[in-house]
């Protein structure tokens, strides 16, 4: 049997590239056949699936050195119940040709699935889930109506427990009565037992057939699949004693002697008490995605914009980049933008976790769902919509919350084995009380087997995880920390050495110019820094800001043109000024170029041991001056890493200032190691020879420049400007960019592990402790069995035990607090050069 797929591959440009990307298809094991068609840029590929799918062919191109065109998806899933629920669901989904991988999430009831869309379309996938016995819909179909589905499933659920209790409390009362001494004896008197049993029944029915109809449409599906789940262990438990004593009621002939008894207020109680856990599961449920709500909830409605020279209100769906928006005191932001006009203070503790407002003025960047606190202004609309930085953190929250982390998919496993195994060990149980059991043995086997099925609801199992992901995730991000992945929640509470990078890390990223000592004293002061800025004007760095800053604060407003302008990254620049050959670097540039450095030796030192960094310049291959530029070091650094020795970390310092420099500057911060003299393409090594020594490592960088590095680490944390937070290479965003915020992380995603661990030991432990109890091992010494009813009731406890212990990181509180932004303002170097910096 075989599968025929399509793949849209991007990339090729030649009948070589057809060629090499049919013979990567054809070597993958299973594939029958490998066309590639340039014009169409598609592969048809015939395979066995039982050998190869779309994730080996997907890799096998991207192996070639092309890239095959994946889709991503996300589907609305209503009536998943467990652990079970979730494999079974996977399950169908990657059953599908075309599906490279499928994640399900039960918390947020959401699969998140990776497709090639040349083989499939959301709706099909959607029809596969709902083939396997739920509901289904692609997200974007059901985006309109996923805020109402979590209040209309809750109210379906309360009227469902509303009715079924309306029937269970009579009918247990009818039942226990009988029992009583005396009340007994004066309900006989007024019907006779076997009409008190049909009112049982009357009183059952309802209860299962009805209010409980919903686990009988499920679970029957689940059985039909050979996938039994949660639904199926209570439909198979709540019927076995409804029609147990439906026949002993009709035919009690046909029973042993004193086994026609009649269990109707098991099965009414049974389906009652589970649909009460599952009504109060759904509100814990929507509890652990408030975050979420709360974020949605600051989304604006209207805004005002300039539109021909009127101000207008429109709805936010029709502001479009470049728009003028104004915003008056007290309103939020409606969208992203930068300042036109005005000036005032705005809140933007939603994005930052930081309390005191921000100064913002013409050219000052604003955050859509930020307060605007004091005066008026204007800005200019860049970014709309799902462009906004709003909804960038909406989509990464939700994306870390459908991930799974490694202790989740091992979880997985064991719950796809473990209702089939509960279902084995009910029907061991039955057929041993049977043979061995005392008489009546036929009641004390159907009551053991039925109390295994009902204790053993893997539902606590499938909920330990999610939720916990959920609820960190969430207050992460109120806490200004984005997790980009359930993944890196994990991670990095398991990291032990943290690598931080210097310059815009661990310091402000805004050097300043401190000292200027000539080596030739054939030039001034202010000749040597006019030419060397002119360079340095050419260059992005903030070393060479630092000097064109302190140029033109020196009175060099307008700088001479630098022509033939060249970097080399790590080393230095050069240019031609004015006829003039100038080299501005590192001592490792000035030995490259073979320039003696032994007149300015002793002050680089000097500036070395003050934690300044030294440059030198040369002129017409003849060294110059010595330069030093000191970087502050950043607000909460030394409070960072004296909390992360605090907490068992090893701190490292990556920097490209030689090592004298380097280690005065982990001195005053309280580092660990120095990583000194590292050029930017070599910070990844770093981080890999770390890796080799055991060490598991979180690397904090910019996200851009030290991308590599950030995507080597175990957990790469990228420093975010609260504006420009789609770094792709970080697992973790620090928002605000203050250190304190590594602190905060690590302790969450602790505390999280510590809460999934705890969820996973009591779903466990208590399955393993109650299923021997349940099938009757405390009879032989005590004499008591298990309560099918008790059953359902402990079944349900044990799935809020672990909501509720989920929902207490609300509470967590950081241990540090950070302190927020001052605005950025312009420092004068009109003092002199040789002052110290601040």
């Amino acid at each position: 049997m075989t599968d025929s797929l399509n793949i849209q591959i991007e990339g090729m440009s030649c009948a070589s590239c057809v060629t090499r990307v049919e013979k990567a298809l054809k070597k993958v094991p299973g594939v029958a056949e490998a066309t590639v068609n340039l014009a169409t840029e598609e592969a048809r590929v015939v395979v066995d699936p039982a050998q190869a799918n779309a994730q080996t062919l997907v890799d096998a191109v991207k192996a070639a050195g092309y890239d095959a065109e994946i889709g991503q998806t996300s589907l609305e899933i209503e009536g998943m119940s467990c652990a079970s629920c979730v494999a079974r669901v996977e399950k169908s989904l990657r059953k599908l040709p075309g599906v490279v991988e499928a994640s399900v999430n039960l918390a947020t009831e959401k699969a998140s699935v990776t497709y090639v869309p040349k083989m499939l379309t959301p709706a099909q996938l959607a029809a596969a889930v709902t083939a396997a016995g739920y509901d289904a819909r692609p997200v974007e179909e059901a985006s309109s109506k996923a805020e109402d589905r979590k209040p209309d499933e809750i109210a379906a659920l309360r009227r469902n427990l509303i009715f079924a209790a309306g029937f269970t409390v009579p009918l247990f009362i009818v039942s226990m009565g009988k029992m009583i001494p005396g009340l007994g004896d004066t309900m006989f008197a007024v019907l006779p037992e076997r009409a008190w049993m049909w009112i049982e029944f009357v009183l059952a029915t309802p209860v299962l057939f009805y209010a409980g109809w919903r686990f009988f449409r499920t679970g029957w599906a689940e059985l039909r699949h050979l996938s039994p789940g949660m639904n199926s262990l209570v439909m198979l438990g709540s019927s076995a004693a409804y029609f147990y004593s439906l026949l002993a009621l009709l035919v009690p002939q046909i029973f042993p002697a004193g086994t026609a008894t009649t269990y109707f207020e098991a099965a009414g109680v049974i389906v009652t008490l589970i649909l009460l856990g599952r009504y109060l599961e759904a509100i814990a449920k929507g509890r652990t995605s408030q975050a979420i709500k709360r974020l949605m909830q600051l989304r604006v409605k209207t805004a005002r914009v300039l539109r021909d020279g009127t101000e207008m209100e429109i709805a936010i769906e029709e502001v479009v980049a470049g728009d003028i928006v104004s915003v008056r005191p007290g309103e939020r932001v409606p969208v992203d933008g930068v300042v036109t006009k005005g000036q005032s203070f705005v809140d933007e503790s939603m994005l930052t976790g930081e309390p005191v407002p921000v100064e913002k003025k013409p050219e000052s960047e604003v955050v859509g769902a930020t307060i605007n606190k004091t005066g008026a202004f204007s800005f200019r609309a860049t970014r709309v919509g799902a462009d906004t930085v709003l909804s960038q953190i909406i989509r990464l929250i939700e994306e870390a919350q459908t991930s799974k982390p490694p202790i989740q998919q091992i979880a997985d496993k064991v719950a796809a084995v473990f209702v089939p195994a509960v279902i084995s060990v009910a029907l061991v149980t039955f057929v041993i009380w049977l043979i061995f059991g005392p008489s009546p043995a036929l009641s004390f086997a159907f009551v053991t087997a039925v109390s295994v099925l009902l204790i053993a609801c893997p539902c606590a199992m499938g909920l330990a995880t999610p939720t916990a992901i959920m609820v960190g995730t969430g207050k992460g991000a109120e806490m200004g920390v984005l997790f980009r992945k359930g993944t890196a929640l994990e991670a990095l509470g398991k990291v032990d050495t943290v690598v931080l990078d210097k310059t815009g890390t661990l310091t402000k990223g805004q050097p300043e110019l401190t000292d200027l000592q000539l080596a030739d004293t054939s030039l001034t002061e202010a000749e040597a820094l006019r030419l060397i800025a002119a360079v340095e004007a050419k260059s992005e760095h903030p070393v060479g800001e630092a000097i064109v800053r302190a140029a033109r604060a020196n009175g060099d407003a307008s700088l001479p043109d630098a022509v033939e302008f060249a970097a080399e990254p790590g080393y230095g620049v050069h240019a031609n000024v004015e006829g003039h050959l100038v080299q501005v670097g590192a001592d490792r540039y000035m030995q490259k170029l073979g320039i003696d450095l032994a007149s300015v030796t002793s002050a680089a030192e000097v500036f070395a041991r003050d934690g300044k960094t030294p440059l030198y310049a040369a002129i017409d291959g003849k060294l110059t001056a010595a330069l030093s530029v000191s970087d502050p070091i950043k607000d909460g650094s030394i409070e960072a890493i004296a909390a992360l020795h605090t907490l068992g970390l090893k701190a490292a310092m990556v920097t490209g200032d030689n090592r004298v420099t380097a280690e005065a500057i982990a001195a005053k911060v309280g580092i660990d190691e120095v990583l000194a003299e590292v050029l930017p393409d070599q910070k990844a090594a770093e981080v890999k020879r770390l890796q080799a020594e055991g060490r598991r490592v979180g690397f904090v960088g910019d996200g851009i420049n030290d991308a590599p590095a950030l995507a080597q680490a175990d957990v790469g944390l990228a420093i975010g400007t609260g504006t420009d937070i789609a770094i792709e290479a970080g697992d973790v965003i620090l928002m605000s960019g203050d250190l304190r915020g590594i602190v905060n992380a690590v302790m969450l995603s602790r505390r999280t592990m510590k809460t999934i661990v705890g969820n996973f030991v009591w779903a466990y432990a208590y399955n393993i402790a109650l299923i021997p109890v349940a099938a009757g091992v405390l009879y032989p010494f005590f004499g008591t069995l298990l309560n099918p009813m008790l059953a359902a009731g402990a079944m349900s406890i044990s799935s809020l035990f672990v909501l509720t212990n989920s929902l207490r990181l609300r509470g967590f509180r950081p241990q540090l607090s950070e302190t927020a932004q001052t605005p950025n303002t312009t420092t004068s170097a009109a003092s002199g050069l040789h002052a110290p910096a601040e």
